[in-house]
């Protein structure tokens, strides 16, 4: 069996952790490839909810080995109280059931002082980080200058490189941005309690992954944010320091790409993005406030790692064929398509008009997106309450004819479309 990889389609926070549980029945491991707990996924099983920052979201499924690859940077600290509020729900998270690259980059409480204070500095230019040290941790990781993971196998190991570390990043607290310095030892202590937590954890993930599947496991790579956020390929320079993208999967894992298989795109039926960056599709006022939701349910579109409110608009297929391109998209699978009904009207974004031309792909890719006006076609709405459905002749005729404009303007078989936050409420094509 191969490798499927779960993409974010969007700009992040697309509903990909609900997908990989979905699709984690029955495989031997899922392996997150990038990013850190600037990622939250939402994983809802029995009225259950699983808020997962770090580990894959297949852990929920039994027997899913879940793995932290080389492409991630990791607070350890954030770890260990994920772990442990897992186990408090009665999820195993023991050695053999969570494993961490030797070669993923720890975040540091440097990391974390350097992001706050560098979006200060910025103002109102600033990226909108989530201020949980990802930037300064890949940063450090490119400068090789970072701590690895394997620093943990040891605790006087940890104790060390901790210390030295943070009298580097101090020196550039204080000179840089006039920022007080950290307490060295206080924080190498905490590397070294974190050792000896962790040392059971660490090993060569990339040669585990490898053999599962050279002996036909099936493997899932579980993305972070969304291929719009790519450092690369994104909308630069509003992007994370990672790659969420397929390519960033092969090399976040240290697999080979000769055993891919499926690459699900996860999109959600609308269009969400957290921070700053052009937003051609963007709604305001009341209506992106009805797409939002109020903040009541913990579905609605507030972030799950910061609780900010994102920004909510209609479905953008001149990125999300983009997102197909640069990723190898297979298939496409659709979430919250239950938070349209009741609406008179549906939109789809087919085109982008500027300086009275029409363009149906990027002319410079969508770091250029600025001035750049939505051509809409307009559906429409169903009054129906979808999220009972189950097959996708439950479903009102608009909401199968709105899911198959976006087959045909894709070019893309829908595989699966979400009408609910539970496991179950899934319609399967």
């Amino acid at each position: 069996m191969p490798l499927h990889i779960i993409i974010g389609a969007q700009w992040g926070d697309e509903g990909k952790g609900r997908i990989t549980d979905l699709l984690a029945e029955g495989a031997a491991a899922a392996a997150r490839y990038s990013g850190g707990d600037n990622a939250g996924h939402t994983v809802t099983v029995g009225g259950e909810i699983f808020k997962l920052h770090l580990l894959p979201s297949g852990l929920i499924q039994p027997g899913v080995v879940g793995v932290l690859g080389n492409g991630m940077v990791i607070n350890p600290q954030r770890l260990l109280e994920e772990m442990d509020k897992l186990a408090a729900k009665g999820v195993d998270v023991s050695p053999g059931r969570v494993k961490i690259s030797y070669a993923a980059h720890l975040i540091s409480p440097t990391h974390i002082a350097l992001d706050k204070a560098n979006e200060a500095r910025l103002g109102t230019g600033k990226i909108g980080t989530t201020g949980r040290g990802i930037g300064p941790a890949y940063t450090d990781k490119t400068a090789r200058r970072g701590l690895r993971a394997e620093i943990l196998r040891d605790p006087a190991t940890a104790a060390e490189a901790a210390r030295a570390h943070i009298a580097q990043a101090n020196a550039t607290l204080a000179q840089v941005y006039g920022e007080p310095p950290l307490d060295a030892e206080a924080i190498a202590a905490g590397y070294a309690g974190y050792a000896k937590r962790l040392a059971p954890y660490i090993t060569d993930t990339a040669l585990y992954l490898h053999l599962l599947l050279k002996a036909g496991k099936t493997v899932l790579a579980e993305g972070a944010q969304g291929s719009l956020l790519d450092i690369d390929h994104g909308t630069y320079p509003y992007v994370t320091s990672s790659s969420p993208t397929t390519g960033g999967a092969f090399t976040g894992l240290g697999v080979a790409p000769q055993f891919t298989g499926r690459v699900v795109g996860v999109t959600k039926a609308f269009q969400t993005r957290v921070g700053e960056g052009p937003f051609p599709t963007e709604a305001f006022g009341a209506e992106a406030e009805r797409l939002r939701g109020t903040g009541a349910n913990p579905w609605d579109e507030f972030g799950t790692t910061t609780g900010r409110p994102r920004r909510c608009g209609w479905i953008d297929l001149v990125l999300l064929r983009y997102s197909a391109r640069i990723n190898g998209l297979t298939e496409l699978a659709i979430t919250k398509l239950d938070v349209l009904s009741g609406l008179e009207r549906v939109r789809l974004c087919m085109a982008y008009r500027k300086g009275g031309q029409t363009f149906e792909e990027l002319p410079l890719g969508p770091a250029h997106l600025e001035g750049f006006e939505a051509v809409y076609e307009d559906m429409p709405g169903w009054p129906d309450d979808v999220r009972a459905a189950r097959r996708p002749a439950h479903l009102p005729e608009a909401a199968r004819h709105y899911l198959r404009r976006i087959e045909a303007l894709t070019v893309l078989p829908i595989s699966m479309a979400s009408v609910g936050p539970e496991r179950g409420q899934m319609v399967r094509f």
